[in-house]
């Protein structure tokens, strides 16, 4: 109970902030349409499936365990494994037999969407394809990839544009792919160009596929790290920005602000914004505390439960 206050009062959901009584870690919404879904990333559990303590193949069986009845994987903890069919077959049969929903992959390690040559960029496809079609097997509705670039980060418009350009042309060519899967194709926001919302939103636009969208994520909007601090973008503006293309979304109890500072996340504020965009979809829980993972996830969860409740009968 003394760890739960204590993420109540850091993550800005305390009694007093918003008005609410406690939450009940068994709530169950009455209401049939909930105005968003909860899942869990994979990502959450990274320590603990890096070291060995967990298998990514119970993923399915501990989220509903813990009350989560979708997930999204990730692809590093299967990294060889994606056109293992019997393998694949094993994910879907666990996450069936549970009723979990399989909602997406996040994909790292497949090259850039912006790389220096047409060669290397051309090879960015091709090592996607093979996600695409195993997002297809195990029922997801889309792949996460990234945006990252060869271009090296700046804010002059130019080089802004120029990162546009190069990255445009690559992720049309997966979306074109996935179109027949009928798989999407999302980006997060995830450092340099990418955590830049308007930026973001301008490569969606320029890409200009209906398989083409984005996963706002409320804690990665840090644009750049160095010695000399921190360069952050807004984390409410940027959702807002992206929220327009978004075909999921992933929580972070966190957010920046313009000035390069961390703050608690304020869960009302941002699923508010969330919901206003007309997004009733899955709200992907990714954080972990490490050594307390399912705890802190579950208190993420409870929360996240309250605001279903706050906002359906708003």
């Amino acid at each position: 109970m003394t760890n739960r206050r204590n993420f109540l009062k850091t993550t800005g959901l305390a009694t007093a902030a918003l008005g609410l009584g406690l939450p009940q870690v068994n709530f169950a919404m009455n209401n049939a349409n909930p105005p968003f879904k909860i899942s869990l990333a994979e990502w959450s559990l990274n320590k603990l499936l890096f070291g060995g303590k967990m298998n990514h193949l119970d993923f399915a069986r501990d989220a509903k365990k813990n009350g989560i009845e979708a997930i999204e994987y990730v692809n590093q903890f299967f990294m060889d494994k994606a056109q293992d069919k019997a393998y694949l077959q094993e994910m879907k049969n666990r996450a069936d037999g549970e009723g979990v929903t399989s909602v997406l992959i996040m994909i790292d390690r497949e090259g850039q969407l912006g790389a220096a040559t047409s060669e290397e960029r051309q090879q960015t496809v091709e090592n996607h394809k093979k996600w695409v079609e195993a997002a297809k097997f195990l029922g997801c509705h889309s792949i996460r990839i990234n945006a990252y670039t060869a271009v090296p980060f700046s804010q002059d418009p130019k080089a802004e544009q120029e990162a546009i350009n190069v990255c445009s042309s690559t992720f049309r060519r997966i979306c074109e792919f996935a179109d027949d899967f009928d798989i999407n194709v999302i980006i997060e926001n995830h450092g340099g160009f990418s955590s830049n919302g308007k930026w973001l939103a301008e490569l969606i636009k320029q890409t200009a596929h209906p398989r083409a969208g984005t996963l706002p994520d409320f804690g990665n909007f840090a644009m750049k790290r160095d010695a000399s601090g921190i360069l952050s973008y807004d984390s409410y503006r940027g959702v807002d920005e992206l929220m327009p293309f978004a075909k999921g979304v992933s929580l972070k109890p966190v957010v920046w602000d313009e000035r390069g500072k961390e703050h608690p996340l304020d869960y009302e504020r941002m699923m508010k914004l969330v919901v206003g965009h007309g997004f009733h979809g899955y709200v992907g829980i990714e954080h972990g505390s490490e050594g307390r993972e399912w705890e802190s996830i579950n208190e993420i969860r409870v929360n996240l439960e309250t605001i279903q409740r706050t906002l359906a009968n708003a």
